[in-house]
């Protein structure tokens, strides 16, 4: 068994590296059956790069891609790399504003599409939006087949003094303004790798999985795990639950998962299999490993009650893709109610923040707001008025998320800063009281947000998506488990409404809240009702 490769500095190198050092195991593999090793995949990125020169792509020249996520893209991704060009991947869920912002401010000179994907029609898209730019670019279809050259007509790769040349371009989802662009290196995105890898604790043996967008920060993070201890993964190009089960059932995948929604609908079709057939949907899994939205404890727990598996969730952002990350060997207390410890490498501060604005370090087990430092940060914004608010006085990244670090080192976020609901004066924490709507039965989904109240200033309304075959949560109800949970008398929402549908969600499968409050921040039907059957509770005993 070969030695983990933690020390590379520039993804060429660290594919190169790979490739040399276990050429026949295999890399990626998608349902279908294609798959591909890592020798294969070194030798065909080449051949891709070799067809981008031959397009006029060189070194920093500005690529944009829209894809989904399958072996193509990582291709057309490593030979950019290989060329030294600058790439902003855009995840393909995103849509004209979203894409057009993009594809400006980086002033892509070429935009690849997939074509017609999914019923929508990216080229058309794409064109219209070339069209229009004050810069000169060109669009090139690439889904199913890649520009293919020479690799004897390239250039020596990038050497180890590029590895902080900006060559990534992030952007966040930009739901309630314009996106930011995030500016990342080699040498960042590595970094949150490796620290991925090491606190996973993965080996060439593993088999992992990638079912979210390829274009997403969690990609060339996920990525470099893989490079850099060796092990391969299943591409899944549209997540179905049931087929992409079975793909990892037949490929003996040892590590799934994505986020929160994709534990529940592992978990759901563990079910199925274990009702139908009597054996678990994937009988070589060892770990759930995710993050990009919260995970509420009793999600945890459910997990390991009936597939008897942890479940790992960590804790990063576009701007720094790695911050901590919970690890197999963990206790159970540890997964379920803590992100994990600070990877390898970044440092996690907490800070309390006074109402005067004053600063101060937060004590062990107290909350603040996260700050972080360490090689994976980003390096900037493509807009650079927006860094001065972004670091401290002592160039840590202001995340925007509260959190506590515990005496063993965890780090458990409580919310945002602009999360946090204010009533009355007092600062409520919506996660607090959505990990208690999670562990009802009735309760698929949930998000607790804050509305204007003349008397209160904020109150306290739960959005919460039935669960699949139950019936709606009543107020009662509702009432009943905060109660029984312990939740103080003013942390019980006073106003619960079902919604309709799945709750919204962004490319990463995280609540978008701010919608929420743009539906039900005028509907106060069942405003105080929840409050006053919880005041005659306590008036009765």
């Amino acid at each position: 068994m070969s030695e983990p490769i933690y020390d590379a500095r520039t993804f060429w190198d660290l594919l190169s590296r790979r490739a040399s050092a276990t050429p026949d195991t295999r890399m990626l593999l998608d349902d279908s059956g294609r798959s591909v090793t890592f020798a294969e995949f070194r030798d065909r990125a080449e051949r891709v790069a070799a067809g981008l020169q031959d397009l006029g792509v060189g070194e920093a020249t500005p690529v944009a891609w829209v894809l989904p996520t399958r072996i193509e893209t990582v291709l057309l991704s490593f030979a950019l790399s290989r060329l030294g060009a600058v790439q902003n991947p855009i995840i393909h869920i995103y849509r004209r504003r979203e894409v057009e912002f993009c594809i400006r401010q980086a002033r892509a000179e070429l935009v690849v599409h997939p074509g017609v994907w999914s019923g929508f029609d990216y080229g058309a898209m794409v064109d219209e939006i070339v069209g229009g730019l004050d810069h000169e670019a060109r669009a090139l279809r690439a889904y199913d087949a890649l520009p293919d050259g020479d690799p004897s007509s390239l250039p020596p790769p990038p050497a180890d003094s590029g590895a902080d040349a900006v060559r990534w371009l992030y952007y966040t989802s930009g739901t309630t303004s314009d996106p930011k662009g995030v500016k990342h290196t080699d040498a960042s995105l590595i970094s949150g790798g490796v620290g991925l890898a090491r606190a996973l604790d993965v080996s060439e043996s593993d088999v992992g999985s990638i079912a979210f967008p390829y274009a997403h920060i969690g990609g060339p993070d996920y990525m470099v795990a893989m490079l850099a201890a060796g092990f391969g993964a299943v591409l899944v190009e549209r997540f179905e639950p049931a087929a992409a089960v079975q793909a990892y059932a037949r490929h003996g995948v040892t590590m799934a998962g994505g986020s929160t929604v994709f534990y529940q609908m592992l978990l759901e079709e563990d079910r199925k299999s274990r009702q139908s057939a009597g054996r678990p949907a994937m009988p070589a899994l060892r770990v759930l490993v995710g993050g990009g939205a919260p995970k509420p404890p009793e999600i945890y727990f459910r997990v390991k009650r009936q597939m008897g598996v942890p479940v790992a969730h960590g804790y990063g952002m576009t701007e720094c893709p790695m911050i901590s990350q919970g690890s197999p060997g963990d206790s159970d207390e540890q997964l379920a109610h803590t992100d994990g410890r600070p990877v390898h490498g970044c440092k996690v501060s907490i800070v309390a923040v006074a109402a005067d604005g004053g600063e101060a370090p937060a004590p062990v087990g107290i909350q603040g707001e996260v700050r972080v430092s360490g090689p994976m940060l980003f390096a900037g914004y493509t807009d650079p008025s927006l860094d001065d608010d972004a670091f401290d006085a002592r160039g840590r990244f202001r995340t925007g998320d509260l959190g506590v670090l515990g005496p063993d080192g965890h780090l458990t976020l409580t919310g945002r800063v602009k999360d946090i609901i204010i009533r009355k004066g007092e600062n409520i924490s919506a996660s607090e009281i959505e990990d208690v709507l999670y562990a009802h039965p009735k309760v698929g989904a949930a998000a607790v947000i804050g509305l204007s109240d003349p008397e209160r200033g904020e109150r306290v309304c739960a959005v919460v998506e039935t669960a699949p075959g139950a019936d709606d949560l009543t107020l009662d109800e509702m009432v009943e488990a905060c109660t029984a949970a312990g939740l103080s008398r003013q942390k019980v929402p006073e106003q619960l409404e079902i919604h309709p549908e799945a709750l919204p969600r962004n490319a990463t499968a995280k609540i978008l809240k701010h919608k929420l409050r743009e539906v039900y921040e005028a509907r106060r039907s069942v405003t105080l009702t929840a409050r006053e059957v919880y005041e005659v509770r306590q008036e009765r005993g």
